[in-house]
């Protein structure tokens, strides 16, 4: 484990190098050869000049490589070795020789010229293609990111676009209720206002109606009132009739004379319309004295009440038909005989039909 760590680290710590390029290896061994065969030459032509040799001709042929502009793609072979015949047996002519290694060598270097020459064309072809797609790649890349911008700005506008329409359909949503609600808001107030009309109708109509009833239950009650006083008055009337033809009879055909009411010491003097008792007078001044209560001047008042009652003492009606000048008093009086019902009954048992009662205030 720690061998492995030690060599991670170890890889970890060299430096990055770029790939090496193919060709290169047979290239340096080329040129060393050809460095060899050069020297080696020279070498021979050195030991050759020593020597005198005898005249002779030859020729050496060699294989020319292409020097044509090779195709960048795939890489060229390298140039074939130069096939070095074997060295001549020492020739007579040794300028000849001279001239001939000279040329070879002249032949030599220019194919190791053309060869170095093509090998830099070669990578300059494969630089500018390098470059020329490197270029069209960032073009490419140029080209793809300003679409995508294009795209991106085209979007954001669509999207803007949208929530634009959104918004404005939104706004027509929000004006469109809040009209419906105002109509429905209307309606309901006209309803309301209606409703209100026909309650108020409603409440006129019974009013109206109940007023209607109320007339007809009051003219219904005072007619029947009407009828009924008529009908106690006739029935009364017929009474005292019955009553003073019994008198009459009783006293021999004799009129009703008038008698003494209230003696002068009480509250009054008062006269009937029909024959009482001589006690009876003294019996009402009993009844209605102490229904009397003033608390104001007497000096000179005097009130006489006529007064209806039925056979049984009940008060029937009671009214002032002469006043005294003072409402209070003449008030007074007429409550203190109306509170005094009913009047007492005479020695007969039946009270007297009607009379009259005079009232003054004690020390009047």
């Amino acid at each position: 484990m720690t061998l492995l760590h030690r060599q991670t680290r170890a890889s970890s710590a060299r430096p990055i190098r770029p790939p090496r390029e193919r060709g290169t290896g047979k290239a340096f061994a080329l040129a060393a050869l050809m460095h060899l065969l050069l020297g080696w030459l020279l070498y021979h032509g050195i030991n050759w000049q020593n020597n005198t040799p005898a005249g002779s001709e030859a020729e050496i042929w060699t294989e020319i490589p292409d020097t044509s502009t090779p195709t960048p793609r795939p890489a060229p072979p390298p140039p074939a070795p130069v096939k070095v015949q074997p060295a001549p047996p020492p020739a007579k002519d040794e300028d000849a020789d001279i001239a001939l290694q000279e040329k070879k060598r002249k032949q030599q270097e220019a194919a190791a010229r053309e060869a170095q020459l093509a090998e830099q064309r070669r990578q300059q072809e494969q630089a500018r293609q390098e470059a020329e797609e490197k270029r069209q790649q960032q073009l490419a890349a140029q080209a793809a990111a300003q679409k995508a911008m294009q795209d991106k700005q085209k979007q954001i506008e669509q999207q803007r676009q949208a929530e634009l329409q959104k918004q404005q359909q939104k706004a027509q949503q929000d004006k469109q209720r809040q009209q419906q609600q105002a109509e429905a808001q209307k309606q309901e107030q006209l309803k309301e206002q209606k409703e209100q009309q026909q309650e108020a109708k409603a409440k006129a109509d019974a009013q109206a109606k109940a007023k209607a009833e109320a007339d007809a239950k009051a003219k219904a009650a005072a007619q029947a009132k009407a009828k009924a006083d008529a009908e106690s008055k006739a029935k009364l009337d017929a009474e005292r009739k019955a009553r003073l033809s019994q008198l009459q009879g009783q006293l021999g055909g004799g009129t009703a004379g008038s008698g003494e009411g209230l003696a002068k010491s009480g509250t009054g003097k008062g006269a009937g319309g029909n024959a009482t008792s001589p006690g009876y007078a003294e019996k009402v001044q009993r009844r209605v004295r102490p229904n009397i209560h003033w608390g104001g001047e007497t000096a000179g008042l005097e009130t006489v009440v006529s007064v209806r009652c039925s056979p049984t003492g009940t008060l029937l009606s009671a009214s002032i038909t002469r006043s005294s000048g003072n409402e209070q008093w003449d008030a007074a009086a007429l409550r203190a005989v109306q509170n005094s019902d009913p009047m007492p009954v005479d020695i007969d048992g039946k009270a007297p039909g009607s009379f009259t009662i005079t009232l003054r205030p004690a020390g009047g």
